[in-house]
């Protein structure tokens, strides 16, 4: 019993991983309707940037993604101003064939920049710090400041979506781009406005990636998956659905390593497909928000 106590509560902690995977994808697609193939290399290249700033500045990861958030907005702002908002439209296919030929590049320019050996946050003693909560039962101190980041994230986007002229822009372009043009409103800036907050939610996901687990140039595709799981079991556009598919994705694959450890990440896919059989648009679309 406590064994499998223990499981239901890692799988809720490793939820708000993938919920911070997913959330930054969320948000695209929400104002963009874009779905981003470059969003799993993003998150690597992210945490290659923190890992660049925490070595030559001699900085804690925790400060070093303090001092990446500033740079990965400019950089999310001029990539989507720049090159992909030439790309949105009615057609679907350019933003996925720009955005899979991101993904290729980012791939493997950070092989030549830093090759193909796993790489690893290191922030000390918290790393392995632990709080226990009896009966055997820990709860890591790393992955709960990841749920908990994973709340915070969601708790403000609906803020900014619902309380925030900004917001109510982006509700705009998202609802209907041609009337939000009508009324003054320069989509352009705003999507990348939008890119931007995406690309400050992917770094805080780079950073939870780094610390738990080592990472590597390619492993981006694996994260990008896991995002897009969350994202559709939740709702499609739905940040509390994000934070749920996360969840979900996350019980089920600890579930699964409990029964057998082989089954961790089929579990995950098959929770996927049940959530779809059941429910094509999600647990919580954007239109029941």
């Amino acid at each position: 019993m406590t064994s499998w106590l223990d499981a239901l509560i890692q799988g809720v902690l490793l939820g708000g991983l993938y919920a911070l995977f997913a959330a930054g994808l969320s948000l695209m697609f929400g104002v963009m309707r874009l779905v981003n193939l470059a969003h799993g290399d993003l998150i690597v290249l992210a945490a290659f940037v923190i890992l660049f700033l925490a070595a030559k500045l001699g900085l804690d990861p925790f400060v070093a993604v303090l001092v990446a958030l500033p740079i990965v907005f400019v950089a999310g702002f001029a990539l989507q101003y720049v090159l992909l908002n030439r790309t949105l439209g009615r057609d679907l296919l350019p933003p996925l064939l720009v955005t899979f030929g991101l993904s290729i590049i980012i791939e493997n320019g950070l092989l030549q920049l830093f090759s193909a050996d796993s790489q690893r946050l290191r922030s000390g003693a918290i790393e392995t710090a632990s709080i226990p909560l009896g009966g055997g039962i820990a709860i890591g101190v790393v992955p709960l400041l990841t749920l908990l980041s994973a709340i915070a994230v969601i708790v403000l986007l609906n803020l900014i979506f619902y309380r925030t002229p900004i917001g109510r822009a982006f509700r705009a372009t998202s609802d209907d781009l041609e009337v939000a043009q009508l009324m003054g409103i320069d989509h352009k800036r705003i999507f990348a406005i939008a890119m931007g907050l995406g690309f400050v939610v992917t770094t805080i996901a780079a950073l939870y990636l780094g610390l738990r687990a080592n990472f590597d140039p390619t492993i981006g595709p694996a994260r990008l998956l896991y995002a897009f799981e969350a994202v559709i079991i939740g709702g499609l556009g739905s940040f509390w659905g994000t934070l749920a598919g996360g969840i979900v994705l996350g019980l089920a694959q600890t579930i699964g390593a409990r029964i057998d450890p082989e089954w961790q990440i089929l579990a995950g896919h098959l929770a996927f497909l049940v959530v779809l059989v059941i429910k094509p648009r999600g647990l919580f679309p954007r239109a029941q928000d």
